[in-house]
């Protein structure tokens, strides 16, 4: 082969091979942005989230019947009104950011992903599409719009670290969350030996997670005891706090205790966690950043959220 055939063949690859490489790479997945949860008592929901929470209220640019309530201008807590048919399952949808909604969109079309949704736009500007985990939840990846001013807020966190739902094949969340969109194990745990109740899985560009809670075979919790009330403990997001005494001191000090609450109290993980409860039992988990004390069954894997 002649030189300006090489050559020829050579350049004539790489610019077919570009555009294929391109479409494989995957764009970032940088953080929680936020979780949906309904209720059926909106009153309630603005007093636990606007006032005990200490969220700033805003209107939701994606659905015009909810509610946010912004830890940050990137995260948040969507509250939609319950659904006139309903099951037990007051969450919604979970959600993640990214700084390219579109092109992970095409990434996961990609790698065959059913039931990805076209991309949307909201009305602050964001772009957003969902599609379902195997185990059926929503899930949501979205590319922040314009920021809101938080002027009256006055969070008890300024940060989501991480959300858990209900999980009954590990296996099948894993291909989705760690094999197609690229999580990382972080950490795994459980109430007694012999049993694996929490398996941690970081985003795949920071340090947010994902917890499984697991039910079912291998589990503490058989998914024949998971009611409406325990449903809403496995489904849950947790705040970051720097110290949890300081932080318990301002709800208490403030009257801003839910009527159920419980903690706090040393985690699995070694981290102190106290958990508040919404109007509908959806479980928010207080979580100082960092561990204190060793965890039990497994050492980190990944460096921890910081502020």
């Amino acid at each position: 082969m002649s030189f300006y055939r090489s050559t020829f063949v050579c350049v004539f690859t790489l610019l077919t091979a570009a555009p294929f490489t391109s479409a494989q790479s995957r764009p970032a997945i940088t953080g929680i942005s936020h979780m949906c949860v309904y209720t059926s008592d909106a009153s309630a929901a603005d007093h636990f989230y606007g006032h005990i929470l200490g969220a700033q209220k805003g209107s939701d640019p994606q659905d015009a019947n909810g509610t946010r309530y912004y830890f940050s201008p990137t995260q948040f807590v969507e509250v939609l009104p319950l659904p006139a048919e309903h099951g037990i399952s007051r969450m919604a949808c979970v959600a993640y950011n990214t700084p390219d909604a579109g092109g992970l969109l095409r990434y996961l079309r990609n790698r065959s992903v059913n039931g990805v949704s076209e991309l949307h736009t909201g009305a602050d500007g964001s772009h957003w599409f969902q599609t379902k985990d195997p185990e059926g939840n929503q899930v949501q990846f979205i590319q922040p719009g314009n920021s809101i001013p938080m002027p009256d807020a006055k969070p008890i966190s300024s940060r989501i670290i991480h959300v858990g739902y209900l999980v009954n094949s590990r296996a099948a969340e894993d291909h989705f969350y760690k094999d197609v969109l690229g999580f990382r194990p972080y950490w795994f745990g459980a109430m007694h030996p012999d049993h694996l109740d929490w398996v941690s899985q970081q985003v795949p560009d920071g340090h947010d997670w994902l917890e499984y809670m697991l039910v079912g075979d291998g589990s503490t919790t058989p998914l024949s005891k998971v009611d409406q009330r325990e449903l809403g403990v496995l489904n849950h997001f947790s705040l970051g706090v720097r110290n949890m005494e300081g932080a318990m001191t301002t709800l208490f000090g403030e009257d801003r205790l839910s009527p159920r609450h419980d903690g706090p109290q040393m985690g699995k993980d070694g981290k102190w966690q106290a958990n508040l409860y919404d109007p509908d039992g959806t479980r928010v988990e207080l979580m100082e950043f960092q561990p204190v004390t060793k965890p039990c069954c497994s050492e980190f894997t990944a460096e921890s959220p910081r502020d």
